[in-house]
This record gives C-alpha cells, sequence and structure tokens, in this order.
C-alpha cells in the first residue's frame, strides 16, 4: 500500500513537527511514502527558524517530499523582499519568527527566504489536490489566483471537491477538527495554539478522505 501523510499549518511548533516525524516514520514501518506539508512553516509559534531548518532537510531516501507555501509564508516572504509590509507582517504573527532568528529581522539568512520562495502552491496526484488554502469552484485549476490558494476560505459544511478529486487543505483552524466532508478534507486545528497536531494519512489507490490520523500532542500556548 502505498501512502501520502500530510501535515498542515505548523507556525514554528518544531516541537510538533518532530513528533509528528518520528510518528509517521513508526507508522510508515520501513516503508516509503510520500509527505506532502500545507505550508504555514512560520508565524506564531516560538520556532519558526528550527521548523525551516529542517523541512530544508527533507525526508530520507524512498521518500517523496512536498512542502507547499501557506500564506503566512508568503507573507514573510514578502515582509523581507519590501519593508513596506514589514509592519503588517510583525502583527500577523512576524514578531515571533524575528525573535527566533535571534531579534533581528536582517538575521534572518537569504536561504531560508529563497526557500520559501521556491514552494509550489499545489501538489495533485490521481484522486487529490492539496493545498494551502482552497479552490474556487467554476475556474480551471491552472487559472486559480494565488490569493485563492493561499487565503481562500469555505463556507462551512461546504463539501466539495475538485474536478473530480477530493481536496486536503489547512488554513481555516478548527480545533476540534479535523473537519471530513465528502469533497474535502480540512487538517487544521490551530496546533501552534492547542497543542494539538493532526497528521492525515491517505491511501494513494483509493480515492477520498484519510484512511488514518497520527495525532501528535504539546502543550497549549493560548491565543
Amino acid at each position: 500500500m502505498s501512502l501520502t501523510y500530510v501535515i498542515p499549518d505548523i507556525h514554528g511548533r518544531f516541537d510538533l513537527l518532530s513528533q509528528a516525524l518520528h510518528e509517521i516514520h513508526a507508522h510508515a514501518a520501513g516503508n516509503g511514502g510520500t509527505l506532502v506539508m500545507l505550508g504555514d512553516y512560520v508565524d506564531k509559534g516560538p520556532d519558526s527558524d528550527k521548523v525551516i531548518a529542517r523541512l530544508r532537510r527533507g525526508m530520507p531516501a524512498g521518500w517523496s517530499f512536498v512542502p507547499l507555501k501557506g500564506n503566512h509564508d508568503a507573507m514573510m516572504i514578502s515582509a523581507c523582499r519590501d519593508p513596506a509590509t514589514m509592519t503588517r507582517w510583525l502583527k500577523r504573527g512576524g514578531d515571533a519568527v524575528v525573535d527566533s532568528y535571534g531579534g533581528d529581522a536582517s538575521c534572518i539568512p537569504e536561504a531560508d527566504i529563497a526557500w520559501l520562495e521556491t514552494l509550489p502552491l499545489m501538489h495533485i496526484d490521481a484522486h487529490r489536490i492539496y493545498v494551502h488554502a482552497g479552490l474556487d469552484r467554476g475556474i480551471a485549476r491552472d487559472a486559480q489566483s494565488e490569493t485563492t490558494l493561499l487565503w481562500k476560505r469555505y463556507p462551512k459544511g461546504d463539501a466539495s471537491g475538485f474536478d473530480g478529486r477530493h481536496v486536503v487543505h489547512g488554513h481555516n483552524s478548527v480545533a476540534q477538527g479535523p473537519e471530513l466532508y465528502l469533497g474535502r478534507t480540512n487538517l487544521d486545528t490551530g496546533a501552534w495554539r492547542t497543542g494539538r497536531l493532526v497528521t492525515g494519512v491517505f491511501d494513494d489507490a483509493t480515492p477520498g478522505g484519510p484512511v488514518d490520523f497520527i495525532v501528535v500532542h504539546g502543550p497549549a500556548l493560548g491565543s
């Protein structure tokens, strides 16, 4: 059985990421697989620098690794490239990123920013589309705007997929999640705040939602 593991929004919680990766390897039991990250590696939580460093190392041989870009990653890139957007980013959680790099935005390595810039916005396999936020129906997949892919919020209860594929996303945190619908799965449980991170496990040969979950816990950080 070929499996795809999907980790949603991390937001600087290196502790939860480390636990999740350990549990994923245990679940895979020596087999490879695909690991998709749904973006938002930075902001809010305490260890954005460590999260980026770990993700830049990738996965061992036998694994496919697909880290996608999230809206907070895009805000960090913009702030580091255009000082006019710095204040907005700092108010949206970027202050925690700066602290993780030593308290000065100028200390953020260019290589980390460049890595975030190169991340794709979407991953597609036989049965599913993986994206940070979502897709707009009625618009061709290749014509989806970056704003939609990074910022969309589905109406509560919207069960739609996209062009016959199940949509797997994060971005919209639901502490009691994940949210499971016929056409889509929202894995974001606000892990940076709640201390509860849920990884979705998907069977590559079977359409639809997850066949299993891997749940790890750490301290809640409050709002």
